[in-house]
């Protein structure tokens, strides 16, 4: 593990040789990243087939266009970004010249997640090499083809010593833990990140948290279900599940969960055709653990749709529970996976009322005609946590 120590105090030590603070090396840096999305497009694609069974056009449109407009949008601002910025004076200050000046954190580790192992591991580097950082990079090892390809290929775009890779999994995550960071950017589950914090905590590093939750979405019963039922069929499907922000369940009036689960299944078919496990659009769940605890949940429920799984290959169908007990087990946990459950309430405030007895989610989505009832909702999407930007938490 002395290997990871030195990873570190090389990267300190790049840093440290001021590298990276002209403008024109972060921009060489990022084209040179660019460069490598272009030409390694391929290996990229293979590598999401591999662990999420991903085709070409799902790990192009769901990771890869994302990190490339990311570098062009911040190749354009960085001289702007980077501008110091003129203060307003007080009589204090009068007789001064005041501005914010703009310095590198140094040293950032970034911790990527396994669900989208490319977007959600490079993103983040994105803000971090334009804030003039160096970077140790630690793909999830889950997703281990893309872990693998990472730590092969960015050292032969970018500077070997200010942005390394390491690879490996708890014992190596621990190890570099330990070291000594300038900021910590970690996406993945609540538990991790209560492991990360502990871990900053001791040398006082600033983290930045990616987590999950449950996801709500409540469907009044005066929207238009066709358009709402495929909207929450993509967004709950997508990557089998696999979604931080993905809705986990849905909440509405019993009048209407038949007519919603008719409609989900509708969107399913069009999406995935008759046998979503023939769809070459349908992704796989990342291992067998996650299988089997995605599984789990399903037992014990009425099951509306799907239900089934194949071990061998990481399936698990697109799958519908009814009238599904708030205490059960799928309810008390992030699903993270192709399992929508559907809990039945009596009104919009026993909605509100159920979601504000919950931890805070990333997101909220509403379904409702009613412009009315939005305001309802105020003090509940007061609650909601957001999503941090990926270059704004790592710049300056």
């Amino acid at each position: 593990m002395s290997k990871i120590s030195d990873v570190v105090k090389r990267a300190r030590a790049a840093y440290n040789t001021g590298l990276t603070r002209p403008l024109q090396f972060r921009i060489q840096q990022l084209e040179a990243l660019r460069r490598m999305i272009q030409e390694r497009r391929s290996d990229i694609t293979e590598a999401l087939a591999a662990d999420l069974h991903k085709n070409e056009w799902t790990a192009y449109y769901e990771e890869v266009i994302y990190v490339l407009e990311e570098i062009e949008y911040t190749i354009k601002k960085l001289p702007e970004w980077a501008k110091d910025e003129p203060v307003e004076k007080t009589p204090e200050t009068q007789q001064d010249e005041s501005y914010i000046h703009s310095e590198p954190l140094g040293v950032v580790l970034i911790i990527g997640t396994w669900n989208y192992p490319f977007n959600l591991t490079i993103q983040p580097m994105v803000g971090a090499i334009a804030a003039g950082n160096a970077v140790v990079l630690k793909p999830s090892e889950l997703s281990e083809n893309m872990a693998n390809l990472l730590a092969t290929i960015l050292p032969q775009y970018l500077d070997k010593d200010l942005y390394p890779v390491i690879n490996g999994g708890v014992p190596e995550t621990t190890e570099v833990l330990k070291e000594r960071f300038d900021h910590i950017f970690y996406t993945g589950s609540t538990g991790v990140g209560k492991i990360v914090m502990m871990a900053a905590a001791k040398h006082l590093t600033p983290v930045t948290l990616e987590l999950g939750g449950k996801s709500p979405c409540y469907v009044d019963k005066d929207c238009n279900l066709d358009v709402a039922c495929r909207r929450i069929a993509w967004g709950k499907f997508m990557n089998s599940g696999q979604t931080c922000v993905a809705p986990d369940y849905i909440l509405c009036d019993a009048s209407i969960q038949h007519q919603i689960v008719e409609k989900l299944k509708k969107s399913l078919k069009e999406f995935y055709g008759e046998d979503a496990k023939k769809s070459r659009d349908y992704g796989r769940i990342i291992n067998a653990r996650h299988f089997q605890r995605v599984m789990g949940l399903i037992e014990g429920q009425k099951v509306a749709h799907g239900g089934t799984g194949d071990m061998a290959s990481r399936y698990i169908a697109p799958t519908i529970l009814t009238d599904v007990d708030p205490q059960s087990q799928v309810m008390q946990e992030e699903i993270f996976g192709p399992v929508m459950p559907i809990v039945c309430v009596r009104s919009l405030e026993e909605a509100i009322q159920f979601i504000n007895q919950r931890e805070k989610p990333l997101a909220l989505y509403v379904f409702s005609n009613n412009n009315n009832g939005t305001a309802a909702w105020g003090p509940t999407m007061a609650r909601r946590a957001s999503r941090p930007s990926p270059t704004a938490a790592l710049a300056w």
